[in-house]
């Protein structure tokens, strides 16, 4: 299942209580108080790893905390620090406070880590408390209560290459076609129901990753269809891939249907309107003659790449030319 959100509640542990104690030993009278510190309580700490892909860690587990410190034990012995906990989560998690309203986190990159809630201070045991005037306080410090905070983690997947279009355009065809992904083809709308990524490899140990999102219809930043809980996944890639269906079979047309996606993405995001575009007109093994590629570039305007999915037609020199549009957006 893929999961992009969730709301977990995360306590750092609490530091452990100070320990009233005194010296008693054969022959050694009045000797005085002994008790021990309390042990810090455990931080919470966030991590992006490459081997997680989405959040589904957190459904049915909503509340995490880390380990409590120990409290302080006789002969000035100080309790043992709580354990940290570590919460694993995909690069392109960001992590905000419900509370406050605020992103705490943006863990774009693997390896990065993050400590979200510090854990409690150990408390002072009575040894801490006397001086020349007290000698023999009854009293010690409890520990510190850890951090706690409400949390709202969204991840926004990276990918060099981010695949849109109508349903049933070819987009996961064609990232079959040029990756080891194998998304489910099927001839009906919203075959694909959560986004795919695969890693296309180049010659020269060349790669660029590939993200094929649901399809688009009218409507998805409003929320129609599937697109608009998976737009947020094209927010992060260096170059929109437009796919084109030359022969749509439900009969619309190919320049209607590049608007209507365009207006989609520009009404949800401007700058994500602002990313750089390569338009592919696919299913070209349906038009021999080039005659219906020649008026989409008359009528749009813009240079087009025309692929077959199917029979593998124009792929190679499209991933070459992927390659260097998103080798030139990461300069």
């Amino acid at each position: 299942m893929f999961v992009d959100e969730a709301k977990i509640w995360v306590k750092a542990g609490d530091g452990g209580d100070g320990c009233v104690s005194f010296r008693r030993e054969k022959y050694i009278p009045k000797g005085g108080p002994d008790g021990g510190d309390g042990g810090k309580g455990g931080d919470v700490f966030f991590e992006a790893v490459n081997d997680v892909d989405t959040l589904s860690a957190f459904i049915g587990k909503h509340h995490w905390q880390a380990q409590d410190g120990c409290p302080g034990r006789d002969s000035n012995k100080t309790g043992a620090d709580g354990k940290d906990l570590t919460i694993k989560v995909p690069p392109g998690t960001l992590i905000y406070d419900t509370d406050l309203d605020i992103l705490l986190k943006d863990l774009n990159k693997a390896g990065m880590k993050v400590c979200i809630c510090l854990g409690g201070r150990g408390g002072k045991g009575n040894k801490q408390f006397a001086t020349s005037i007290h000698q023999a306080p009854q009293y010690a410090e409890p520990g510190v209560q850890g951090q706690e905070r409400n949390l709202r983690l969204e991840l926004k997947i990276i990918a060099d290459v981010g695949l849109v279009g109508m349903p049933n355009a070819g987009k996961s065809t064609l990232i079959s076609r040029c990756s080891k992904a194998r998304p489910k083809i099927a001839p009906y709308p919203f075959t694909t129901l959560e986004p795919v990524l695969g890693i296309v490899e180049l010659s020269d140990e060349r790669r660029l990753v590939m993200a094929d999102l649901p399809g688009l219809i009218e409507g998805a930043h409003k929320g129609t269809g599937l697109g608009f809980e998976f737009l947020k996944h094209i927010e992060r890639t260096r170059l929109i891939v437009h796919i084109l269906d030359i022969m749509p079979i439900d009969g619309s047309d190919p320049v209607d249907n590049y608007h209507k996606i365009r207006g989609e993405i520009e009404q949800y995001s401007i700058p994500l309107a602002k990313k750089r575009e390569v338009i592919i007109a696919n299913k070209i093994d349906l038009d021999p003659d080039d005659k219906i590629v020649k008026k989409l570039r008359k009528k749009l305007g813009h240079r087009i790449y025309p692929i077959s999915a199917v029979t593998g037609q124009g792929i190679k020199n499209l991933c070459e030319t992927l390659w260097r549009k998103v080798r030139r957006a990461k300069l």
